[in-house]
């Protein structure tokens, strides 16, 4: 719609106005080209903010996976730290209870070596001393001793006799010593010792002779004494020794080694004892087993016994073994033990009944007569064969034995009547 302006007297006056349909159409496709473009941009900016929000939404949840997932760490990791700092611990508490295990096992040890040591210490000071009082008394005993020899052996004509006391008791102590180097390199020195005992007493004798002839009996029995306590007190002091050496136990040792024997073998014999009663018992057991079993045999296979005791009366056997019972078995059941003809034919009959059973068949006293070397009737076979087309004749088959005869037809009556319960 148009207005249009006329001229009246050259003065322009509007005029009605006129519809327009062009531009009516153009302005309506102007606003609807317009509202469009609004609609485009309100849905292009419903989209935004959609798609800002779920970008936010993508990354709130990124930002919450992101922080579980570092609560998870983090507490992965302390519990990890709290792991390895309780095995450190535990590791150190093992640490230190070794350590303090050690120190007193270290502790008890030096106890027990320093108590070794002075020990050894206390054993060595006390054979030193030991050894210096035995040398000291035989120094003694040989100034008291010879004195009384050399008074005995004093010749004015030959003065060189007084040096015999001096080879008497000076060979006794060489020969002593030479006892003591014996005994040092492991080598025999008893005849030492005997030598060093002979010169002893042959001093003691001159002293005791001399000292009854020209002094009083107390000079001749003590300087008699001393040319014998002399040696003697120190061939005591190598005696300990060599025994040491030796490993010669005491008196106690002795006595408590034979008494850890004594206990030893009491044990012994207790043991063999038991063992002893054990096996009694184990062997009546075992008789009472066999006896048993031997009846048992005896009441439920009378003849396969009876052949079985020839048997082992032929071949020397006190008792029925067990070879000799399989050998009987097989004689008279023509099987091993738990093997018969009839336990076979049970067995037979049984598989034969579950077979039918199993393929819904009935199972007559009749049908377990069949044997399978029977042709079948006409159009039907036989239990466990083919098929066989054709009737039966008389001869088709070799007759059965009356005994054979005589078995069937109790095994057809015990069926019947197994059928029939």
């Amino acid at each position: 719609m148009t207005t249009s302006v006329e001229k009246v007297n050259g003065t322009p006056v509007a005029s009605e106005p006129r519809f327009d349909p062009v531009r009516a159409a153009e302005a309506e496709a102007i606003r609807a080209r317009a509202a469009a473009e609004r609609q485009a941009l309100l849905v292009e900016a419903e989209s935004a903010k959609e798609l800002a929000l779920q970008q936010a939404e993508q990354l709130r949840l990124a930002n919450d996976k992101q922080r579980m997932a570092n609560e998870t760490s983090a507490l992965r990791l302390a519990r990890a730290r709290a792991t390895e700092e309780a095995k450190i611990a535990e590791a150190e508490a093992k640490r230190e209870a070794t350590e303090r295990a050690a120190r007193a096992a270290r502790e008890v040890e030096d106890a027990r070596r320093r108590e070794e040591q002075q020990r050894a210490a206390e054993v060595a000071q006390a054979e030193d001393r030991w050894r210096s009082y035995a040398l000291g008394f035989y120094i003694v005993c040989a100034v008291v001793a010879l004195p009384v020899q050399v008074a005995a052996f004093y010749n004015p004509s030959a003065i060189w006799l007084m040096a015999a006391p001096l080879m008497l008791e000076g060979g006794a102590w060489v020969v002593l010593k030479g006892a003591a180097a014996a005994v040092a390199s492991h080598r025999p020195h008893w005849h030492y010792r005997l030598i060093a005992w002979l010169l002893a007493f042959i001093a003691a004798a001159i002293n005791l002779w001399h000292g009854l002839h020209a002094f009083d009996p107390a000079t001749a029995i003590g300087t008699a004494f001393a040319s014998i306590a002399g040696p003697g007190v120190w061939d005591l002091h190598e005696h300990g020794r060599i025994r040491k050496r030796d490993g010669v136990l005491t008196r106690r040792e002795r006595k408590a080694q034979e008494k850890a024997a004594r206990d030893e073998a009491r044990q012994k014999a207790a043991e063999e004892k038991r063992r002893a009663a054990e096996k009694e018992a184990a062997d009546k057991v075992a008789e009472e087993a066999r006896q048993q079993l031997a009846a048992a045999r005896a009441e439920a296979f009378p003849k396969v016994w009876e052949h079985a005791l020839k048997i082992a009366a032929a071949l020397g056997e006190t008792t029925v073994t067990e070879a000799v019972w399989k050998r009987a078995h097989r004689d008279v059941e023509g099987a091993d033990p738990s093997e018969s003809a009839d336990v076979i034919r049970m067995r037979n009959a049984a598989e034969r009944r579950v077979e039918a059973a199993r393929q819904s068949k009935p199972v007559n006293a009749k049908s377990l007569q069949v044997d399978q070397q029977m042709p079948g009737r006409s159009g039907r076979g036989h239990a466990g064969g083919p098929t066989v087309r054709g009737t039966r004749q008389k001869g088709d088959t070799q007759r059965y034995s009356p005994a054979a005869r005589k078995q069937a037809s109790i095994t057809a009556k015990n069926a019947a009547q197994k059928d029939a319960s």
